[in-house]
C-alpha cells in the first residue's frame, strides 16, 4: 500500500530531501553514511561531494529520491572560499604538503581583485590530483596518495560570477563565486595565485548555495539527530522542489496510468505546449509521481516518462 504525506512518498521506508549543512571534518560520504542509520535505509545519496574541511549546503536524497539525483547533481553552485597567497600546496589547499613559498612582495587589492574578474565566464581547468575523476579505471586520489601524477586534460567550466572580498591581510582573501558543476575551488584558488606569481591555495571553503537551495534553509546534522523518529520524517521535503523550475500537468487516471508505464502521453490530449526537450512534472491525483521530458514524435509532441518517482 502507498502512503502519501503532503508529497513525501512513502512505500514502507522514507523518502524525500533533506537540505544539510555539512560540517567541517566530515567527509560527503560520511554524511550519507550518517542519514542511512538515522532513517534506517540504505537507499541515501548526495548530490554533490564537498571536501572535508568544506562546510555548507549538501543536497541528500532519501528513499526513491535517489533517482532524481542526475538531474540534481547539474546545479550551478555558490560559494564563499579562502583564498592565501604565498603558498601552493599538492592538494591546492592549506591541508596539504607545501611545495612552494613566496618570498616577496605581494599585490595589492587591485591587481588581485583584476586577476580575479579574468577567471569569469567559459574557463578551463585541469583537475587535481587529489579528485575522485576516474582515468583508466583508477581514482585520481589513490594515485596521488601513492605518490604518482598523471596527465589530465583540462575541462571546460563556468564561473558566472567572481567577487574578491577584502581581509586585513594582503595574503587572505575571500571569493563569493558562482559556478557550473565540475568546477573545482581548490583549482581556481591555485590558478589565481599562479597567474598573480605567488601561488595560492584555498584555505576555506563554505557552499552557501545549491540550485535553489541556500544555507539560510539547511539543517545540521545535530539537528536531525534530535529530532523524534516522527519529526526526522517530517523533516524530509517532498522530492517535487527538485523540479520547481519545471512546469506541471495533472493527468487524468486513464493518462496517468499509461505513463506509469512507460508510455508517452501527446500534448494535444493534455491540451499542453511544452518546448521540445523540457523536463514536465508529472501529477495525478495525489500529486507528483514522475519526470518526463517533452519529445517530438512522427504523430506530434508528446511527453515521455523518464524517471519513476512514486511506485
Amino acid at each position: 500500500m502507498i502512503k502519501v504525506r503532503k508529497g513525501v512518498f512513502m512505500t514502507g521506508s522514507p523518502s524525500g530531501v533533506l537540505i544539510l549543512n555539512k560540517p567541517a571534518g566530515m567527509t560527503s560520504h560520511d554524511v550519507v553514511n550518517k542519514v542511512r542509520k538515522l532513517y534506517g535505509t540504505r537507499q541515501v545519496g548526495h548530490t554533490g561531494t564537498l571536501d572535508p574541511m568544506a562546510t555548507g549546503v549538501l543536497v541528500v536524497l532519501v528513499g526513491r529520491a535517489v533517482k532524481a539525483s542526475e538531474y540534481v547533481v547539474a546545479d550551478d553552485k555558490e560559494y564563499v572560499a579562502g583564498l592565501k597567497l604565498g603558498i601552493t600546496t599538492d592538494t591546492e589547499d592549506t591541508t596539504g604538503k607545501i611545495l612552494s613559498k613566496h618570498d616577496g612582495e605581494y599585490p595589492d587589492f587591485r591587481i588581485v581583485s583584476e586577476t580575479v574578474k579574468r577567471f569569469t565566464g567559459c574557463i578551463e581547468q585541469i583537475p587535481p590530483m587529489y579528485s575522485a575523476i576516474k582515468i583508466d579505471g583508477k581514482k585520481l586520489v589513490d594515485l596521488a596518495r601513492k605518490g604518482l601524477e598523471t596527465e589530465r586534460r583540462p575541462r571546460p567550466v563556468n564561473v558566472y560570477r567572481a567577487e574578491l572580498i577584502p581581509t586585513d591581510s594582503d595574503r587572505d582573501y575571500f571569493l563569493a563565486v558562482k559556478v557550473s558543476k565540475g568546477t573545482y575551488m581548490r583549482t581556481l584558488c591555485a590558478d589565481m595565485g599562479k597567474a598573480l606569481g605567488v601561488g595560492g591555495v584555498m584555505s576555506s571553503l563554505v557552499r552557501t548555495c545549491q540550485g535553489n537551495f541556500g544555507i539560510e534553509e539547511a539543517l545540521s546534522l545535530a539537528d536531525i539527530e534530535n529530532m523524534s523518529e516522527e519529526n526526522r520524517i517530517k523533516a524530509l521535503r517532498p522530492v517535487d522542489i527538485l523540479f520547481s523550475d519545471c512546469g506541471s500537468v495533472v493527468l487524468t487516471d486513464f493518462f496517468a496510468s499509461l505513463a506509469k508505464n512507460g508510455c508517452q502521453i501527446y500534448q494535444k490530449k493534455t491540451g499542453t505546449s511544452f518546448a521540445s526537450g523540457e523536463l514536465v512534472k508529472l501529477c495525478d491525483e495525489n500529486g507528483f509521481f514522475a519526470l518526463g521530458q517533452v519529445t517530438e514524435y512522427p504523430d506530434g509532441s508528446a511527453i515521455k516518462p523518464v524517471k519513476q518517482l512514486r511506485l
